[in-house]
């Protein structure tokens, strides 16, 4: 049964469910979605909406589903739209009653701004703390490398000898720049949506400043409509990935063009190369080339998200549903390069 199913006669077609899933990927926002419910169910306990008995029911059917979901139990039903109505359905399937009262005072608009403003903060984090564990590698070759120097280059032509560690340490500053970034967009998105509701907030008397403290975010939403609807956050991660990316693929053309023979700077790891079926001679850079290909991906999830972004109107759209899965793979891919590439230079 979906949350909307009040005013309908019959249930949605199979192929409207089928087109508009996305429990396939917002899956990833589990842990994030049940964070935010018990938040609300403590607010909604402020508000004087349920009892002490009411949330420890409640709360305990979230503890069940949070250690299913860990421990890969969870049952979803054909009828998850998503894994916020997944979660919301087991709590029932739990709780009875007493767990409907979880949707109280919340719309999915709301809830689903705050699970994935969550899951940003977070992710975002690690992303820069990989920048980082990166950039402290190039710096330790760049204090191994001594007086080595090779070529500077101009147009890819040799202009002046320059020293190998003054060279990993402009690379060094272009991923410290992508960390403020990172971290920036994190202080901006640490906004609460919680409590916006569908699109003008509730008659009940909820505390969305309380919500947002119980949350850990910096600030509440001052704008109902604004907090639903904005995903300029989403927008600015996948900019900040982007250009990550673009710095990326530039080292990574660095370093297949020094581990060619034509040039001869570098030679690769074995354990971080790979060779030809064909010609045994080869050693390949490809975690260099992935970097540099991959970055295309991330240039692509932005122009096509903000292509999504331009013609909405106020406030929720389901378009914005399209928000999810360009995000959870910039961020996964671009972990996996970091991992790679650091491992790869150490």
């Amino acid at each position: 049964m979906t949350l909307w199913h009040g005013r309908f006669g019959s249930g949605p077609a199979d192929e409207l469910l089928a087109f508009t899933a996305s429990l396939p990927f917002d899956v990833r926002l589990a842990s994030d979605d049940i964070v935010g419910s018990r938040a609300h169910v403590r607010g909604l306990v402020r508000a004087g909406l349920v009892d002490g008995d009411e949330a420890a029911e409640i709360l305990a059917a979230l503890d069940n589903v949070a250690d299913d979901l860990l421990a890969g139990t969870f049952v979803f039903a054909p009828a998850d739209e998503d894994i916020h109505t997944a979660i919301e359905r087991r709590v029932t399937e739990l709780a009875g009653a007493t767990g409907g009262k979880l949707h109280t005072g919340r719309s999915r608009n709301d809830q689903v701004a705050t699970a994935l403003r969550l899951w940003c903060k977070r992710e975002l984090r690690v992303v820069a703390e990989r920048v980082l564990a990166f950039e402290e590698v190039l710096l330790d070759r760049g204090v191994a490398a001594g007086d080595a120097y090779l070529p500077g280059y101009t147009h890819l032509q040799r202009a002046q000898p320059v020293l190998l560690a003054h060279h990993l340490l402009a690379h060094g500053w272009a991923l410290s720049r992508d960390v403020d970034r990172l971290l920036a967009t994190v202080e901006r998105l640490d906004v609460s949506p919680l409590g916006a509701g569908a699109l003008a907030g509730s008659s009940l008397p909820l505390d969305p400043h309380g919500n947002a403290a119980d949350l850990g975010f910096g600030a509440t939403f001052e704008n109902s409509l604004d907090a639903v609807s904005d995903r300029d956050f989403v927008a600015e991660a996948l900019f900040d990935l982007a250009l990550l990316g673009v710095h990326l693929s530039r080292m990574g053309e660095e370093w297949v063009l020094w581990t060619s023979a034509e040039f001869g700077f570098a030679v690769l790891d074995d354990a971080h190369a790979t060779g030809s079926s064909m010609m045994p001679q080869k050693k390949n850079a490809d975690i260099a080339e992935l970097a540099r290909g991959k970055s295309g991906r991330f240039i692509g999830h932005l122009a096509g998200f903000l292509a999504t972004l331009k013609g909405l109107p106020l406030s929720y759209n389901r378009d914005l549903q399209e928000d999810k899965e360009p995000l959870f793979d910039a961020v996964e891919q671009i972990v996996l390069a970091l991992g790679a590439l650091t491992a790869m230079a150490a």
